[in-house]
């Protein structure tokens, strides 16, 4: 993992436009929406508002007013893993999402406009792992950063890393990576900044999960956080441990949705 800040607001401006190829919002599809609010909103601090309805029920959750994430419910005739979905900014949907079919990847939901909150599509890498696109309207994506209870990174785990980095390079115009020397990672950047990575794990991806995008999400106190997710149901799926950018713990929430606590240096 490394370091990432979305630029948004300050001091409740009016947030940034993301720039194409940055993740701009996360979302999780449920099972069970009400207790899956009520848990991340215990967790975070997180309120409700109902957001567009073109998928099916969805809320979108405020952290101090601005916009965070999303948690909307599964249709009942879809057996579809629970999993936190990065989207990407993209300029035109309906391009980007060409560009992924003809890169090998696969488009499984849309383009189709969100009312008129922006223009959405649902796909996968050539690996499987799963992810969205946004084209922004009204609804421009995450409002705000660096601040506990907000997505602080986006990390794919996958086989391994080179030929899917080279995937979303040709599809977000992401510069060229930086590799680490020490184990299969790949940081993707725009404009000199890190915006994602890729983390190939070969045989040690779990195969029950296969490859897929996993969020972290910052906290003031990692072991403070996870007393907390337990108490209200979570699992700790990988203790809490010290790293160059922080203290880092990999967790899933009651319905299996895993995602990932950060504590930054102090």
């Amino acid at each position: 993992m490394t370091d990432a800040r979305e630029s948004a607001g300050p001091n409740g401006d009016t947030p940034a436009r993301h720039t194409p190829g940055t993740p701009c919002w996360v979302s999780l599809m449920v099972h069970g929406p009400a207790a899956t609010q009520e848990f991340y909103g215990t967790l975070f601090g997180w309120e409700f508002q109902p957001g567009p309805q073109q998928l099916g029920p969805y809320v979108r959750a405020l952290l101090d007013g601005h916009e965070v994430a999303g948690i909307g419910r599964l249709p009942p005739d879809r057996h579809l893993p629970i999993a936190w979905t990065p989207y990407f900014a993209s300029e035109n949907a309906d391009r980007t999402a060409e560009t992924v079919r003809s890169c090998g990847g696969t488009i499984g939901v849309g383009p189709l406009d969100a009312a008129d909150a922006g223009r959405l599509a649902i796909g996968s890498d050539p690996s499987g792992a799963v992810f969205g696109i946004w084209q922004a309207a009204a609804h421009l994506g995450t409002a705000v950063s660096g601040v506990p209870g907000t997505p602080a990174w986006n990390e794919l785990l996958t086989f391994e890393s080179a030929s899917v980095a080279k995937f979303y390079r040709t599809v977000f115009g992401y510069e060229e990576p930086v590799v680490s020397a020490d184990f299969d990672y790949v940081t993707l950047h725009l404009g000199g900044r890190p915006v994602a990575g890729v983390h190939g794990l070969g045989q040690a991806l779990p195969r029950d999960r296969g490859p897929h995008w996993e969020t972290y999400f910052q906290v003031a106190d990692v072991d403070d956080a996870l007393d907390h997710l337990v108490h209200l149901g979570g699992q700790v799926l990988k203790p809490a441990h010290d790293t160059t950018r922080g203290r880092v713990a990999a967790v899933a929430d009651p319905e299996g949705a895993r995602f990932a606590l950060l504590q930054r240096p102090r």
